[in-house]
């Protein structure tokens, strides 16, 4: 599920709640959907244009919504090839400095209304996973990533793996829930360097 469909759950329950949402008696889900991307598209008018843009689903967007978990293995496939295209890989070697890689990875600034200009965005990574052994608390929408390096290595192969899921998570697995962090200019090449050296990295927190 994507970003836009959680939020419109989120607001139908929010309606549901305060009594403005009559009951549902058949199956009318593009009808539900489109009332409820009508309600969210207005409640945006005022928004810049580059948040009013977050509100239109591209089109592997649009295809993971219309299989509502359903996916078939040939659209699967198709995701996985178009998203393989979106790739980019950068010169000079994939790994960065694990350090600046946590610091970006407990970054979950960026991108919000209450942002200041000019912030830099972090990865927001424990929201979903769990880094390292010393966390109180993190995510578990993702899996743990504990001894990520340790139990893969850090050949070449495995080092473009990692940064390829960071640039872009649907090219390895179609309507991840993760963000394609390059493909959608979220992280930078540098930050993406620096939180593959923090999953890989022997010295890293993940790996101890």
């Amino acid at each position: 599920m994507n970003p836009i469909r959680i939020t419109l759950a989120a607001l139908a329950i929010i309606c549901c709640a305060a009594g403005c949402v009559a009951p549902q008696t058949g199956s009318e889900p593009a009808s539900i959907d489109a009332k409820a991307a009508a309600a969210l598209s207005s409640s945006f008018t005022s928004a810049s244009p580059e948040w009013q843009q977050r509100l239109v689903q591209d089109e592997v967007q649009k295809q993971c919504s219309a299989a509502r978990g359903k996916l078939t293995g040939d659209l699967a496939s198709a995701i996985v090839q178009s998203q393989q295209a979106t790739l980019k890989y950068p010169e000079g070697g994939l790994m960065g400095d694990w350090k600046s890689g946590e610091k970006v990875a407990q970054s979950g600034v960026g991108l919000q209304f209450s942002d200041k200009p000019g912030t830099v965005p972090g990865g927001n990574c424990y929201a979903c996973h769990q880094i390292s052994k010393a966390e109180i608390a993190h995510g578990t929408i993702g899996p743990s990533l504990l001894g990520y390096g340790k139990l893969r290595g850090q050949s070449e192969a495995m080092q473009k793996y990692t940064y390829g899921k960071i640039y872009n998570a649907q090219a390895y697995m179609p309507c991840s829930l993760m963000p394609r962090f390059g493909h959608k200019g979220i992280l930078n090449e540098q930050q993406m360097k620096d939180l593959t050296a923090l999953l890989l990295d022997p010295a890293s927190p993940v790996n101890q």
